[in-house]
């Protein structure tokens, strides 16, 4: 099973949005094995955002990220990765469907509601740098026989 890292980000913690985007997930079928509440340490989001360091909006996004509790998760499934980013829908939400996390929740870039891993690598590197091993639970959900073949 693949895992990827999604965030709620403080726009969505302080709307009270936390249960609507976890139910979306497990709704899904994608099983939640590791979450936490946290303010974000201005170190961590400086090397989680890294590649966007030379970029005009770096500055703003590590400040909006910082601001207030965000809410981690590691969920896994079959195609984690592109199954959440599904889920999440379009970085823009203007551009986003309907039924998508942001196309239903969010209205502007900068607070578009959720992070999604957006490959496996990145899903690799992202659950490293905010979660212990021993964070991340490993079992057997009952519902897996009616998902997966």
């Amino acid at each position: 099973m693949e895992k990827t890292f999604v965030m709620i980000k403080p726009d969505a913690v302080q709307r009270k949005l936390i249960g609507e985007v976890v139910q979306r997930l497990e709704k899904k079928g994608l099983k939640l094995v590791g979450a936490k509440l946290m303010t974000v340490p201005q170190s961590l989001a400086e090397t989680h955002y890294s590649e966007h360091k030379d970029k005009p909006f770096y500055s703003k996004l590590i400040s909006f990220i910082t601001s207030a509790p965000v809410f981690a998760m590691v969920v896994e499934g079959e195609d984690a990765v592109a199954v959440a980013r599904h889920i999440i829908g379009a970085t823009n939400p203007s551009e986003a469907t309907p039924g998508s996390i942001r196309g239903d929740l969010g209205l502007t870039v900068g607070r578009n509601v959720v992070h999604g891993s957006d490959s496996v690598a990145s899903a690799e590197r992202e659950i490293n740098l905010w979660f212990k091993p021993e964070e991340i639970s490993q079992y057997q959900s009952p519902d897996e026989v009616w998902l997966y073949e």
